[in-house]
């Protein structure tokens, strides 16, 4: 599945929800059902920067040349915030992450409704996620 159609199911699943308090809902159960991050990959280095929850983020390359992430956040919402993106990009091509317009962000309604401190962390998490995309686009060239 591509990184568009992907966000498109992802928009399609928070039309359903007409009331914020819903799509938060969705974002914690979302939360959720995320495999929980190993413990060996919760450390200083996996954090990111800029965001005001604890966020640690894991990127791997596939034998397939695919950027495999994992993540996990100590604040439900976030960790919500962080699964949708992983739902975008996991298993996709570093070329694929680096070119994505990841509209979903907008349209699901997520930066008007987020407070200025997770919308910081929102883009710290995209920009951390592109930096792995582009070390291993930069490795394999």
């Amino acid at each position: 599945m591509t990184i568009n159609e992907r966000q498109d199911e992802i928009i399609a699943e928070f039309q359903d929800f007409d009331d914020w308090m819903d799509r938060y809902q969705l974002l914690i159960d979302l939360a959720g059902e995320q495999e929980p991050l190993d413990p060996k990959y919760k450390t200083e280095q996996n954090l990111i920067d800029g965001c005001q929850s604890r966020v640690w983020l894991q990127a791997d390359l596939t034998a397939e040349g695919l950027v495999h992430f994992q993540a996990e956040s100590d604040a439900l919402i976030v960790k919500g915030i962080v699964a949708l993106l992983i739902r975008v990009l996991d298993l996709q091509s570093p070329e694929d992450i680096l070119a994505a317009d990841l509209y979903f962000i907008d349209r699901i309604g997520l930066t008007e409704h987020l407070s200025p401190t997770r919308s910081n962390g929102l883009v710290a998490m995209v920009k951390q996620m592109r930096m792995y995309a582009l070390a291993f686009q930069s490795k394999a060239s």
